[in-house]
């Protein structure tokens, strides 16, 4: 294989998961492996795709096999065979584009992005973040009173997350909580970065720890999916703090108090509400949500803190008198529906 060939081969095994999410969107990760029918994308098990291990040799990631056919090769013999690629120049002019390189052999850097800010972007740095379970995303979680996750809650770590503080600085990494925007249909449109310290305990000490990228107007972080009733509020860390109580209630983070008075209704929605923070950014957002909703037919409901936030709220009162100031402000039947659910 030429030299640039290769290069591009370990480029594309350092971010095989998203490599596979791309061209194999029909497939799922199991464990260390991508799993999907075959080249053509067709949903099933037989062709396993390796997502880490070293760079060459037995089990290198990007190695994939196809139980059926007996085919095995690289990402780029991948991305050939799903596209229809008889031309190795072809082959590697589209792995160029995936990984948004410029066209023909490039200088060799460690990582490449989509175009800054995109959703593409956005979508290729959450295929390249992993489960948060034992990271420090975890810990930091943890430290904030948020214990207990579900299994498809929409957050991921980061290991070395770029950060750059202006246009004038260079860009640091630093380990990231990540999280997916995403519209009413479930497709990612952008996404939420907390950068963290190295310990885990607390937020990194950069003048801005918190950052979104991609489309958000109308879209949010979402856990659950919403149907007739949901909660929608500013913070990742406000929701999954109420939800630490009403495990079965769908909730939305909408990232600030202008993108909460802009959210998107799902078209079944007939009870919201509203988790307030305790400042006039908080309560103009309150307004104008329950404005809109009313004039959509829609219940608005408040939920109030009684502290600066919900999150303040879980640390200071305690699980249980938590539960109890949250439960008097809820409808009787979402009590009974949504905060007696254990986690699945």
């Amino acid at each position: 294989m030429p030299s640039h060939a290769a290069d591009l081969a370990r480029r594309l095994a350092r971010n095989a998961e998203a490599v596979c999410r791309h061209y194999l969107s029909n497939g799922h990760r199991e464990g260390r492996y991508w799993l999907v029918g075959d080249v053509a994308n067709t949903r099933g098990r037989s062709l396993f795709v390796r997502l880490y291990g070293p760079d060459h040799g037995k089990g290198a990631a990007g190695k994939w096999t196809d139980a059926a056919t007996g085919e095995h090769g690289d990402l780029l013999d991948l991305i050939a065979l799903s596209r229809g690629l008889d031309r190795l120049r072809d082959t590697l002019d589209e792995a160029r584009s995936f990984l948004a390189m410029p066209p023909g052999p490039a200088p060799r850097q460690d990582r490449l992005a989509a175009p800054r800010g995109s959703p593409e972007s956005a979508r290729r740095l959450y295929a390249m973040s992993r489960p948060i379970a034992g990271t420090l995303a975890e810990t930091y979680l943890s430290s904030r009173g948020i214990v207990t996750m579900a299994a498809g809650d929409p957050l991921r770590f980061h290991p070395r997350c770029y950060y750059r503080p202006d246009g004038d600085s260079p860009t640091e990494t630093w380990p990231a909580l990540v999280a997916a925007v995403t519209d009413l249909r479930g497709r990612i449109t952008g996404a939420h970065r907390t950068w963290l310290d190295r310990s885990g305990q607390d937020k990194a000490p950069i003048a801005s720890p918190r950052r979104a990228m991609g489309h958000l107007l109308g879209h949010g972080v979402r856990f659950g999916v919403a149907d007739d009733v949901m909660a929608a509020g500013e913070g990742i860390e406000t929701m999954m703090s109420l939800r630490t109580i009403l495990p079965g209630l769908p909730m939305v983070a909408a990232l600030s108090a202008n993108h909460l008075a802009a959210l998107l209704f799902p078209p079944t929605l007939r009870r919201l509400y509203v988790a307030r923070d305790r400042d006039p950014a908080g309560d103009a957002a309150m307004a104008s949500l329950h404005h809109r909703a009313t004039a959509a037919g829609i219940e608005t409901l408040g939920l109030s803190p009684s502290f600066d936030d919900f999150n303040e709220d879980l640390r200071r009162l305690g699980i249980e008198d938590f539960r109890a100031s949250v439960r008097q402000q809820l409808v009787l039947q979402d009590v009974m529906r949504f905060m007696t659910r254990t986690w699945p």
